[in-house]
């Protein structure tokens, strides 16, 4: 089958949309929308095939389209998405899903009910390297994992809708919760918005994981060295992965220190174990994680089944984010996720059984 796609947004991400499913053998881009000008003349420069409009909801009511990708705006992501689903399209929806708790439930729920298949554009899960730090974890090689700690920094782009933590945190939070294979289940946060405006250019974010793994995070539109950095510390290794190496993208330090298990007396006594070992380059597979992204959308529209990051997936992280906001508001405090443990959008068969429309 051949899929329409419709993009509405055609700015850094969406363009980038536009060509992978030109190029995918699966689809074709019936229209992009977008309200810039400029924007959609350097699609029409480089994809003169692809219908152009400034109204997203020509691409609703275009037929031919079965799939939508939401490239806009965060705060612009709840509605259209919602309007895409109602309008019986596929939707996959850049990161985060939706700037609420009760919007984000409420697409997963849309998707129940209309049978669609609704993705998250968390594009870091479907990085080779990201995959590489993964496989290091589970097979034990780290030892015992004492803490993750991310940073993700750089001078802008400042977003007008949403502050540096839902800008740029999803990244992070998603990857974690993919590391550990688990919710965080307390968060704390500190922020502060030097350049005058109400959001928050800058925040630091600590996460509390099951077994007592911390998860920390460094968001920041002010600093002028750009990193995108995640280390994963253990007993027995230092795991870095590092987005901008063009040679080592995931470094392995097998170095690790532990508590010595024989008793002591004091403290004066207390030993450790040092571990010292070689620094390993292991071979990561070159992709494109977008277009991996892509790949898992389409393949998921054509059997049904569930996205790697499907909606459910992408609230998982509206959750934590909500939390690290309510942290912002309330003095920095640790404000517990234990509320949303066991939190799910009613099934399909709950959906059925309804009475009211959503």
């Amino acid at each position: 089958m051949n899929f329409g796609i419709g993009v509405i947004g055609c700015g850094y991400w969406g363009k980038h949309y536009v060509r992978i499913f030109q190029e995918l053998p699966q689809t074709r881009v019936v229209q992009a929308s977008d309200l810039s000008d400029e924007s959609l003349q350097i699609i029409h420069k480089y994809h003169p095939a692809v219908g152009l409009t400034r109204d997203y909801r020509d691409i609703l009511k275009d037929p031919s389209i079965d799939a939508v990708i939401v490239a806009t705006p965060a705060t612009k992501h709840y509605e259209i998405a919602k309007e895409c689903l109602q309008a019986g399209k596929h939707v996959l929806v850049e990161k985060p899903l939706a700037t609420t708790l009760e919007d984000g439930e409420r697409l997963v729920e849309l998707s129940y009910k209309h049978d669609r298949t609704l993705m998250v554009g968390h594009t870091f899960l479907y990085n080779s390297g990201v995959r590489k730090v993964r496989e290091c974890i589970e097979s034990g090689s780290a030892g015992t994992i004492y803490y993750l700690d991310a940073t993700r920094t750089n001078l802008g782009p400042i977003r007008q809708d949403v502050n540096a933590l839902w800008d740029l945190a999803p990244h992070d939070i998603s990857i974690f919760n993919y590391l550990l294979d688990s919710m965080p289940y307390t968060a704390s946060a500190t922020g502060a918005h030097f350049l005058g405006a109400e959001r928050e250019d800058v925040v630091f974010v600590t996460l509390m994981y099951p077994n007592d793994i911390i998860g920390h995070i460094h968001v920041s539109w002010l600093d002028p060295n750009k990193v995108r950095q995640v280390t994963v510390v253990g007993s027995c290794q230092r795991i870095v992965f590092d987005d901008l190496s063009t040679i080592d993208r995931v470094r392995i330090f097998e170095k690790g220190v532990r508590a010595d298990s024989q008793e002591v007396d004091n403290f004066g006594e207390f030993r450790l174990k040092v571990h010292d070992g070689d620094i390993i380059s292991p071979r990561i597979e070159t992709n494109e994680p977008l277009k991996e992204m892509c790949i898992h959308f389409v393949e998921c529209m054509q059997t049904g089944s569930t996205p790697f990051t499907s909606g459910e997936n992408g609230l998982d992280v509206v959750k934590v984010l909500v939390t690290i906001d309510e942290s912002l508001s309330s003095n920095h405090s640790s404000i517990s996720l234990e509320a949303w443990n066991g939190y799910r959008p009613a099934n399909k068969i709950e959906m059925a059984e309804r009475q009211d429309h959503v």
